[in-house]
């Protein structure tokens, strides 16, 4: 009989954004950035990592790839998840780092790059 380890857990928080990044990677999220808001006054967390998706399929396929690989291979689970059922934005908050998940209109009209402008923001290249 075989024992099934749970995964060791990632404490480093830039292993986990990176392993964010990677879910959305793999289901093709689109305009990935990082937004590092450590620096600013009042900031709601410590990181925002943004992206798109072309349909709400998309998007739930993203939340649930980034959830799946985080609890699989670094044993963390979001504090809260929302608008699984819109079709315009999901959230999944693991309290340090925000993943908001948009359709394009919609992330055009919330506009959250401008509302951060003064974070420091990493760029990642589409898939």
């Amino acid at each position: 009989m075989t024992d099934i380890q749970s995964p060791s857990p990632i404490t480093d928080l830039d292993q986990i954004n990176a392993l964010i990044i990677d879910s959305i990677q793999d289901i093709k999220g689109k305009q990935i950035v990082k937004l590092d808001l450590r620096g600013l006054d009042d900031s709601p967390t410590d990181y925002f990592i943004i992206c798109s998706g072309e349909s709400n399929t998309q998007m739930r396929a993203i939340a649930n790839n980034v959830n799946l690989r985080l609890k699989n291979e670094a044993g963390w689970m979001p504090s809260s998840k929302e608008g699984q059922e819109s079709d315009t934005w999901v959230l999944v908050d693991y309290f340090n780092t925000i993943v908001h998940i948009f359709h394009p209109e919609a992330r055009k009209f919330y506009e959250l790059e401008e509302l951060w402008s003064d974070a420091e923001v990493t760029e990642y290249q589409d898939v």
